[in-house]
């Protein structure tokens, strides 16, 4: 017999994108200003770009 998982992380992921899709569906311009400002948060220095 198999041991009932404690974690399952696809579920996670599955109700999280649900939640957001629910949060943005209506909403785009504020999922654009949420991303924007998670790259400020996340991404302090921009990558240089690269020649071409």
């Amino acid at each position: 017999m198999k041991k009932a998982k404690k974690y399952d992380a696809v579920q996670e992921v599955r109700e999280i994108r649900e939640k957001l899709s629910v949060k943005y569906f209506d909403n785009p311009d504020k999922l654009l200003e949420d991303l924007k400002a998670a790259r400020k948060k996340f991404f302090k220095k921009q990558p240089k770009p690269k020649a071409v």
